[in-house]
């Protein structure tokens, strides 16, 4: 299998304001060119794009190709379920929205210390190996937000799990938050097999300060920026494949295009990145992915990763300006979602947060920019 996996997050939308009208038209084309040049692994979740990017999925892919031809991962999240019961309901309804008959890959999505106990008390962890033993999974595994320490005795109490996802990226190999580089080992302690999540930390390694482009294109001038980020991941020994929100067919044509013929990292590719994270590190103002698990349930529907990537962007290249068209697209976004003032401070954003991140004080630094 190619290490380039197609994430089902970030789909084109025919209206940007709503997560769940994704543009199946132009969905089903990245799905042919992605599979033209040999890439087969897709995957997606119950809530991606509004609930809808299961159905995307077997409208742009399994209705469209012969099953042994692809392979689909999805997952089972805390959030949506409270019963033993609702379990296998969330778990039927994905086969039919998807259309298959087994998943490929399926996970326990999400796991970290919050989560984990529910988990448990539900007994997931034997209830995915039943899923498997009948036929319906082929592969278990779980994906996961939290300290390595509290990945090792995960894999320790439940070495049938059989691989991890972990969220890997060059800016967070070091992070003593996200602890990339630290997961990563005790994945490889166990034996586990690591698929790649956030290897772009949501496009933030795909737009970043002048200095680390110019480090890059200085080095390949004919390479992407985001390029640098996928190789990254996909050139660590243990990993099985690095998934890729790809949301139009320009960044699928790139990704694809890289990726097609894998060259892993030199050293002096390596030493590169660890310069570029320090400038990175140095210019960001909130390290948010765009994930949007924040958003689902926030009662004032206030846009947060929308928001954040404005004023991230702000912070860069407003001093000293005065006014941005950021400003107005922000007054834009407020007509269809709260304002950042709107936030009532009920800390369900924080709760599910997988990067842990202080959203409620954000949205302050936020609304005293753009209020």
């Amino acid at each position: 299998m190619k290490k380039l996996g197609f994430g089902l997050m970030r789909l084109p939308l025919l209206d940007k304001n709503n997560a769940g009208s994704i543009d199946i038209q132009q969905t089903k084309k990245m799905v042919d060119a992605f599979i033209e040049k040999g890439f087969t692994y897709f995957d997606t979740a119950w809530m991606y794009c509004g609930f809808n990017s299961e159905n995307a999925a077997k409208e742009a892919l399994v209705d469209r190709y012969p099953r042994e031809s692809f392979t689909l991962a999805s997952k089972l999240h805390a959030g949506f379920f409270n019963s033993l019961e609702d379990r296998d309901k969330i778990f039927d309804a994905q086969r039919q929205k998807t259309g298959v008959d087994y998943f490929d890959y399926y996970l326990l999505h999400g796991i970290e210390a919050d989560s984990l106990p529910k988990y448990e008390q539900f007994d997931c962890f034997t209830w995915i190996q039943e899923k498997k033993a009948q036929g319906l999974i082929r592969n278990i595994g779980f994906s996961f937000h939290d300290s390595a320490e509290l990945l090792d005795e995960i894999l320790t109490k439940h070495p049938e799990m059989e691989f991890v996802q972990l969220q890997i990226n060059y800016l967070d190999w070091e992070s003593q938050w996200i602890q990339s580089r630290a997961c990563y080992e005790v994945a490889v302690k166990h034996g586990k097999p690591v698929i790649v999540m956030e290897p772009v930390k949501g496009g933030t390694l795909a737009n970043v300060p002048a200095e680390a482009e110019k480090l890059f294109k200085g080095y390949a001038p004919d390479v992407s920026v985001s390029s640098w980020a996928v190789r990254f991941a996909a050139s660590l020994d243990n990993v099985m494949v690095v998934l890729s929100g790809m949301s139009n067919m320009e960044q699928l044509k790139n990704n694809t295009g890289y990726m097609e013929d894998f060259q892993p990292f030199s050293e002096e590719e390596y030493k590169l990145v660890e310069q570029a994270a320090d400038i990175i590190r140095s210019n960001i103002a909130i390290p948010c992915t765009g994930c949007s698990y924040c958003t689902e349930g926030c009662p004032k529907h206030i846009a947060i990763p929308q928001y954040f990537s404005l004023y991230n962007e702000d912070v860069r290249e407003a001093e000293g300006k005065g006014w941005t068209s950021n400003i107005t697209q922000y007054g834009i976004l407020t007509q269809n979602f709260g304002k950042a003032a709107d936030c009532v401070r009920c800390g369900q954003c924080e709760g599910v947060c997988p990067q842990h991140l202080p959203i409620i004080e954000h949205l302050q630094a936020v609304s005293k920019h753009y209020d």
